[in-house]
Formats: C-alpha cells, sequence, structure tokens
C-alpha cells in the first residue's frame, strides 16, 4: 500500500530512524548550480547571501530535492583565518597560498571568531533566509570542515602530513584551535536555523591514512568535537572510503555517513546496519556524460540495493555535485526516485 506523502523533514527523519518512509529522500547537493539557475558566475553568486538561498530555493523546487544545502565552498573556513580565495568560471572556489609558512607560527594562531568574521556572515544570513522559507518542512543541512582536515589548506598537503607524523605537540596545538572554530562555527550555523551539520571529513578515510593513525588523531578529534555541536551532525569523507570504520565510527556520535562509490553499497548497508545511516553514493564525476538511460539504471539499482529498511539517503558521493552535470541529468535523478523509489521497493 502506498504511503502519504510526507514533507521532507517527515521523510528524512523516518528514514534515519531506520524505518521506511513514503519515498526514499534525494540530497541532491548542489552549490555551483545556483549560479547557473540565476544566470550569474560563480563569484557573483557567492558574492551575496540572498543569491545563495534563492539559488537553493530554486533548486529544490525545479529538481524536487529534499535538503537545502548553503554550503558555500571549501576555503571559505581557511578564509575565515586570513587566506586568499581562487575564482574559476566552471569549478568550486579553490584554496589560495596556505597561510601558516613556519611550523611555529601554530604557536601564535588563534582561532577567529565568527562574530566577528565577515565572509561567515553571509552563510548565516544564507541560513536565516532558509529557514524562513522551510518553516521547518525542510532540512537545511549546513557544512563544517573538521579540525583534522582543515589544515590541508592552512598548511598544504605535505607540510600537514610532516606536522602529523614529527611535531606531535604543534599538531596538537594546530587541533586546539581548529576544534575551538570548528565548534563555534557548527553551533553559530545551528543557531541560525541550519537542521544539522555535515562534517566533512577526508583525511580520517583510510583512502587518506591508515586505520591505526585514525584512532590516534582524527577519531579523538571527531568524539571531542562532535560531543560539542549542539545539533545532529553526518560525518562525511568526500569520496573517501569508509567501510572498514564501521566498527568504531559510531562511537563518535555521528548519525550518518557519506560513503563511497568505490565500495559496495551492499556491503555497507550491512556493515552499517541500525549504527548509521547511509549517504550516497552516485559517482558524480561520471554524473557528467551519463545518458538518460544511464542515469535511471543506476538510480535504480542504487534503490534496490540500499533503500530496503531505510537507513539511506539517496547522493551523489562526494558531497558537491560538479558544475559540469546537465539539469537534464538531475532532472532524471530526481524522476527516477520519484518512480521507483516509493516504498515498499520492488526489484524491476
Amino acid at each position: 500500500m502506498k504511503k502519504e506523502e510526507m514533507t521532507s523533514m517527515q521523510r528524512v527523519l523516518t528514514a534515519l530512524s531506520h524505518k521506511e518512509p513514503d519515498r526514499v529522500p534525494l540530497f541532491l547537493l548542489l552549490t555551483m548550480h545556483g549560479a547557473k539557475e540565476l544566470g550569474l558566475s560563480i563569484q557573483e553568486y557567492f558574492s551575496n547571501s540572498e543569491n545563495v538561498a534563492e539559488g537553493q530555493i530554486r533548486m529544490q523546487k525545479k529538481f524536487s530535492n529534499d535538503c537545502y544545502y548553503p554550503f558555500y565552498y571549501a576555503p571559505i573556513e581557511a578564509e575565515a583565518f586570513g587566506m586568499d580565495v581562487i575564482y574559476r568560471d566552471d569549478c568550486p572556489p579553490n584554496a589560495g597560498t596556505p597561510f601558516i609558512k613556519d611550523f611555529n607560527d601554530i604557536l601564535s594562531l588563534e582561532p577567529p571568531k565568527v562574530k566577528d568574521t565577515k565572509v561567515l556572515h553571509k552563510v548565516l544570513k544564507s541560513i536565516e533566509l532558509l529557514n524562513a522559507e522551510s518553516k521547518g518542512n525542510i532540512p537545511i543541512i549546513a557544512v563544517a570542515m573538521s579540525p583534522f582536515a582543515l589544515p590541508v589548506m592552512q598548511l598544504g598537503f605535505e607540510k600537514y602530513l610532516e606536522l602529523m607524523h614529527f611535531h606531535e605537540d604543534l599538531f596538537n596545538r594546530l587541533m586546539q584551535v581548529n576544534e575551538a572554530f570548528c565548534i563555534d562555527w557548527s553551533n553559530s550555523q545551528l543557531e541560525a536555523g541550519a537542521t544539522a551539520i555535515c562534517y566533512f571529513d577526508p583525511i580520517s578515510s583510510p583512502t587518506i591514512i591508515p586505520k591505526d593513525l585514525y584512532l590516534k588523531t582524527g577519531f579523538q578529534i571527531a568524539k571531542r568535537t562532535i560531543s560539542k555541536i549542539k545539533g545532529p551532525t553526518a560525518t562525511h569523507f568526500a569520496s573517501g572510503n569508509c567501510l572498514s570504520l564501521s566498527d568504531i565510527l559510531p562511537e563518535t556520535g555521528t548519525a550518518v555517513v557519506g560513503v563511497s562509490t568505490n565500495e559496495n553499497i551492499v556491503d555497507l548497508k550491512n556493515a552499517y546496519k541500525n549504527k548509521l545511516s547511509l549517504l550516497g553514493n552516485l559517482n558524480g564525476i561520471e554524473m557528467r556524460r551519463w545518458t538518460s538511460e544511464e542515469t535511471i539504471s543506476k538510480v535504480k539499482e542504487l534503490i534496490e540495493k540500499a533503500a530496503p529498511g531505510g537507513g539511506f539517503i539517496l547522493g551523489d558521493n562526494h558531497g558537491e555535485i560538479p558544475y559540469q552535470v546537465e539539469e537534464q541529468t538531475l532532472i532524471t535523478i530526481a524522476e527516477t526516485v520519484k518512480e521507483y523509489g516509493t516504498y515498499p521497493i520492488k526489484e524491476n
């Protein structure tokens, strides 16, 4: 029997309770497509809170999306520390030159206060506008870089690995600074009206570091940080693997895990069953080239394998769909979810 239609919020909360809602929730994590929608360059789009809010509202309606996603771009948090951001016409803004030139600079580094940081005020204003529009019916998913991931932009990847392995005291000092900032930033977004925080933590993936090193570093940092975030969190590894973390990741206090297309979705569903809900795992890079038939086939297959029993939100595997993905592909994903994602799920 077909279930009564739910609001997006009801649909998502039911799925996260490991129960079956009316249909599979759809999180199209779109950022730059809002610029296309409004006919603006990416830099113009992100210059104004109202642009981002309007872009999210239009895209939610166009693609039947089950969330608003007021994420601007990854380096906005490093920008809050004073780093430059580099804009391109067809990709996300990127981090400029790392601002920590010498390891000893960490000794004098202080976390920026969100209330005093103008670049972050834009995001908070967008969240406030979306919260007013949502009226509690559509989840607002905000983003915070994990304290363990942010140093890739603060230092550069090579120097960060050196810090991690050979300068324990300075590493711990940087984590102290970043944890304070992450907690302040996360809670400020929740206060502005965000429903949950997506805790981006790609460095913690076994794709990047061994599990034993994660247990000593990113795992401990996540437990400390997430415990002080005053709302639900979803941990995302930004395309990184996470199957081997299924025994310990729930201990961080997170509720959802963003899963990679490089790992088998059935194995992931079994490993995290009744522990964490899954978000994923369509390949956003390949999505740029999908035909309509391929799109339908891949979405149907994912629904059949991961949706039964709830605990699943369909989305991409990276946390940001590339600018080059065509609008028609996104529409086809949404239509396929509506057609084949209605519970109870049937094999086709």
